[in-house]
């Protein structure tokens, strides 16, 4: 019985930090999309002969490929 308990504390407490985990990329993403969505109309409105947009899109988008491979729990340790 004490062992059910136990391990019900750790599922919450799992299940507890991957919702944190994927709040949190759902916060980055929200504003990657944003940043980039209002970068690329400044940049056509601007300037569309030259589209510098590309370049923080390009450096942004494998941090957030990495924060969602954290957010999916990829990076966790094992505890056993």
């Amino acid at each position: 019985m004490a062992q059910a308990r136990q391990h019900s504390a750790l599922t919450d407490e799992a299940e507890a930090l991957a919702h944190h985990r994927v709040r949190g990329f759902t916060k980055h993403m929200a504003a990657y999309f944003f940043v980039i969505v209002v970068s690329g109309a400044v940049n056509l409105l601007g300037t569309p002969e030259n589209l510098w947009v590309l370049f923080p899109m390009l450096g942004w988008s494998p941090v957030l490929a990495i924060h969602a491979a954290y957010a999916m729990g990829l990076f966790a340790q094992s505890n056993g």
